[in-house]
């Protein structure tokens, strides 16, 4: 797929990761809407900076904890463009909730966040990608889906059931759609994160260094342009960090 002309929806695309991704995609021609929850002035200056590359930015306030609010975003980026052809499943929630004290608020609260979100704008976007007879959709997951962290049981665990999610289209909306995600390692630390903790995480990766958010830009622009023939991957992004 090449990117010129095309119409991406960013999820979380306000601040961070998700920033960052919006700016690559529209630096390669890519029209890009994205959403937020609470980041208006963010996102507004992050539609700012995609429209100097001379391509449609465009954001909307979404909290895809409700799927009525997913579906109308949908329904909006659509009637504006006519299409959409790669979906980046990037918003995301994440706090610690030790498992012995964690309440069922937090643990519906993180689910539906990082696992329902997701399932509902793939749902909501895929039958647009089948019309056109071809789509991308990228889901962000984490490599605490492969070894999770006793005080994020419920992220890991949503983020387990994203790895799934992936693989699962990837299976049913083939031949057209492509459904893979990227797994980030140590990319971007968490606010509020110690020192300690922070030092622990780069002992624990390979490189022995955190990535930078253009690592996780690179790997979806891979996936986007670089082949047609992927589906279905996790890829990790992750300095090495499964394998220490």
């Amino acid at each position: 797929m090449k990117l010129k002309g095309k119409v991406a929806l960013v999820t979380g695309g306000a601040k961070r990761v998700g920033r960052a991704i919006a700016l690559g995609l529209a630096a390669r021609g890519c029209h890009v809407v994205i959403t937020h929850r609470t980041s208006q002035q963010e996102a507004s200056a992050t539609v700012r900076a995609i429209r100097k590359f001379r391509v449609q930015g465009w954001d909307l306030k979404v909290d895809q904890r409700e799927g009525s609010e997913v579906r109308r975003a949908v329904k909006a980026v659509l009637s504006k463009f006519h299409r959409i052809d790669v979906l980046i499943n990037n918003a995301s929630s994440f706090y610690s909730t030790p498992w012995n004290t964690v309440t069922e608020s937090q643990w519906e609260d993180l689910l539906s966040t990082n696992l329902t979100g997701p399932w509902r704008f793939a749902q909501a976007v895929a039958p647009a990608m089948k019309r056109l007879g071809a789509g991308k959709i990228i889901n962000i997951a984490d490599v605490s889906a492969f070894s999770p962290w006793p005080s994020y049981l419920p992220y890991c665990a949503a983020k387990g059931g994203l790895v799934t999610l992936t693989k699962g289209l990837a299976k049913a909306l083939a031949p057209e759609v492509q459904v893979n995600a990227v797994a980030p390692g140590p990319i971007l630390f968490p606010p509020g994160l110690s020192s300690r903790e922070k030092k622990k995480a780069l002992a624990r990766t390979l490189l022995r260094r955190v990535g930078s958010p253009e690592d996780i830009v690179q790997a979806i622009l891979f996936l986007l342009e670089g082949s047609d023939f992927v589906t279905g991957v996790i890829l990790p992004v992750d300095g090495g960090r499964l394998l220490a």
